[in-house]
């Protein structure tokens, strides 16, 4: 018994701290895609102070392609969330390419997320949960933020979401 003790005191401890974000993508299997070029004339991420502010990002498919549709018309909720789960992986490959390592990231701060949405559809805040559930995968409590959820007529390219992101850093 006493050797369980032992166990759950000094070893449980360690092997259950945190892992570092790097490790939580490989664990979940994820692999960050390249940190894209701006499309315009501004840049992905602006530091003042420990604060990075990222530009906004669109949802991209596997292939690269745009994920494109209006919530409520002809993207579906759960294909919203997976496309708000792409622009978070794009957002991290951001911030490993702005950073060099994730764990210098303190705090995700504030998400500001626009959904491409009908009139009448009301689930933006289903939608964004695949930006917020990914961030906290990968950066466990760290990850946990203020959020705002917009619905608006039109995003550009007809992309199904754009979600930007203020972070503290070390």
């Amino acid at each position: 018994m006493k050797k369980v003790w032992v166990f759950i005191i000094l070893v449980l401890p360690v092997f259950l701290s945190a892992q570092t974000p790097e490790e939580r993508l490989a664990k979940l299997g994820l692999t960050l895609p390249a940190a894209s070029a701006p499309a315009a004339n501004y840049v992905n991420v602006v530091r003042t102070g420990n604060l990075l502010y990222l530009a906004g990002k669109g949802p991209t498919a596997p292939d690269g392609q745009w994920i494109t549709g209006k919530l409520g018309l002809d993207v579906t909720v759960q294909d919203g969330y997976e496309a708000a789960k792409s622009v978070a992986l794009a957002h991290i490959a951001v911030l490993k390419n702005e950073l060099g390592d994730l764990s210098k990231v303190k705090r995700i701060v504030k998400v500001n997320g626009y959904v491409n949405s009908t009139p009448d559809f009301i689930e933006q805040p289903k939608v964004m949960n695949g930006y917020s559930d990914m961030m906290v995968a990968v950066f466990g409590d760290q990850g946990k933020h203020a959020r705002s959820s917009v619905g608006v007529c039109a995003l550009p390219m007809n992309i199904a979401v754009e979600v930007e992101v203020i972070v503290e850093v070390e």
